[in-house]
């Protein structure tokens, strides 16, 4: 403790994990984002929220997201830009969860796990927020996310897009 004396803490170590805020953009409308409703068992319903995915050992988080967004929803990337990281429960995990954007999508085809139901579509960020709102979204990782969705999307804060092929 601050104070010199010991005290005893429980806590999950985790390897990380990405989160990915997929953009699909139209020159004539508002960006929407990439999402999946999935059910989620610790909590005993479906949730709706970013695609995301654990980090494998000594795997850059870049190739994680980009391999985690294939897998899950079907797309791939041109563009990727890093634009941050969320600790989501400091209290039990020391769990780092690396937000990523991605842009510039063309569909390949989802290549789920054994075991892994989720339905995937795409949501302008008005609608992501009013489910923030009204309870329906409650996931951490992705209401994070979608403050930095709203920062980059009023032109507040920026992203460092990169080109990958």
């Amino acid at each position: 403790m601050p104070t010199g004396a010991l005290a005893g803490r429980e806590y999950v170590q985790h390897p990380g994990a990405v989160v990915i805020v997929g953009v699909l953009e139209h020159e004539s409308a508002a960006p929407r984002y990439v999402v999946e409703y999935q059910y989620r068992h610790p909590v005993g319903r479906a949730m709706i929220e970013f695609p995301a995915g654990k980090l494998d050992p000594q795997e850059p988080g870049l190739h994680c997201a980009r391999r985690e967004f294939l897998e899950e929803t079907g797309f791939a990337a041109r563009q990727w830009a890093f634009a941050g990281a969320m600790h989501n429960c400091i209290g039990y995990s020391d769990e780092r969860i690396d937000i990523w954007f991605a842009r510039d999508l063309h569909y390949c085809g989802q290549q789920l796990d054994d075991g892994e139901l989720l339905r995937v579509y795409a949501a302008p960020l008005s609608d992501l927020l009013q489910r923030v709102q009204n309870g329906a979204l409650t996931d951490a990782k992705t209401i994070t996310a979608l403050l930095w969705a709203q920062q980059v999307e009023q032109g507040t804060w920026s992203l460092p897009w990169q080109t990958v092929e």
